[in-house]
Formats: C-alpha cells, structure tokens, sequence
C-alpha cells in the first residue's frame, strides 16, 4: 500500500472540474423554487447590457461629488470588463452555452439563449467590475452593489443561460477588471 498522493495532471484537473461545474449547473436546474424564478428571469434581463450599472451610475452621478467619481470608475470598469469578456474571453474559450432540455421541468424561469459563448459571464464581469470600482470610491454603495453582483450571477445560471465557472470566471475578471481601473485612476490623480 503506497502513501504518496496520486500524480494529478492537468488534464484530469480540467476533466473533473467541468464535471463538477455540470453537476452543479444540473443541481440548479432541477430544484424548483417557483417564488425566486421570476425576479431572477427579470434581473437577469435588467442585467443585459449593463442597464442596472448604467442606471445606478446615473443615479450617482446627478449627486455629484464623490458619487460622481465613483460612477465614473464604475462605467470604466464595466467597459473594461465587457471588452474582455466579449472581445477576448468568449473568442479565445469558444465554450457551448449549457442546454437546456425541451421539457425541462421549469421552462418560466429561462431567459432567451444569447448566441455567444458561454465563458466567461459577461453578465457577472460587468456587474461585479462595476460593484468593484465603485466600492472603494464610495464605500457605503460597496455592499448593496456587491449583493446586487452576485445575485446577477447566480441569475445566469438559474435563468439557464451559463455553468457556475462561466460564473466565477466572470467575476474574476470583473474584479480584475476594477483593479486595473482604480489603479490607473490612482496614477492620474497623482
């Protein structure tokens, strides 16, 4: 009997990692939660091309100040996050967006399938880029936002759209994304 691990290669790690992210994807779809579908078919439409960032940060810029800077941080961050999601991520990736069965047993929670790939969640990118620039710069809006953020991506799976890593590959990249922006803000405030 040998006490040393198994050799784990990469390929393996891929392999049971996409299992992992199917298994979960299957676990959301299967589990009726009729009083949740709706608001989360609707925020995940509200989320389409950043309308609730963009709405939040008009919001905060018609404050002025510090809101407005914060505002303005949080759009650059989302145009960032978009353009490599979009423009880099999905292309490189080219992954299948989840299917969903004709006779899945909840078809009202589903939003239209967008025709791009799956990875990463544009969605989640931008909504947590946004939540992640903003924060800083006015730190009271950090946890309302942050929330906001993560119900966004749990929407995209739960409306059948993206796996849990579209998810979390999303957010990573939005989080990304706001450092980059809060730290060229940085240098040019300097």
């Amino acid at each position: 009997m040998s006490d040393r691990l198994p050799k784990l290669t990469t390929p393996d790690l891929v392999h049971d990692l996409a299992t992992l992210d199917q298994a979960l994807y299957e676990t959301v779809t299967i589990t009726r939660t009729p009083t949740l579908d709706t608001a989360l078919r609707r925020l995940s439409a509200a989320a389409d091309h950043s309308k609730l960032s963009f709405a939040v940060a008009a919001g905060l810029a018609l404050c002025g100040g510090r809101s407005r800077r914060a505002a303005v941080l949080g759009v650059a961050a989302v145009g960032v996050a978009s353009a490599t999601a979009n423009l880099v991520g999905k292309r490189l990736v080219r992954r299948r967006r989840p299917h969903r069965a004709e006779d899945s047993p909840f078809p009202g929670r589903h939003v239209p399938m967008p025709a791009s790939a799956s990875f990463p969640s544009g969605h989640t990118a931008s909504a947590v880029a946004f939540a992640a620039a903003v924060g800083p710069a006015l730190p009271a809006a950090a946890v309302p936002l942050g929330v906001l953020a993560c119900a966004v991506g749990y929407s995209r799976v739960h409306t059948g759209v993206h796996y849990p890593g579209d998810v979390i590959a999303g957010a990573l990249l939005g989080t990304g994304s706001a450092a980059l922006v809060l730290s060229l803000a940085a240098r040019t405030e300097r």
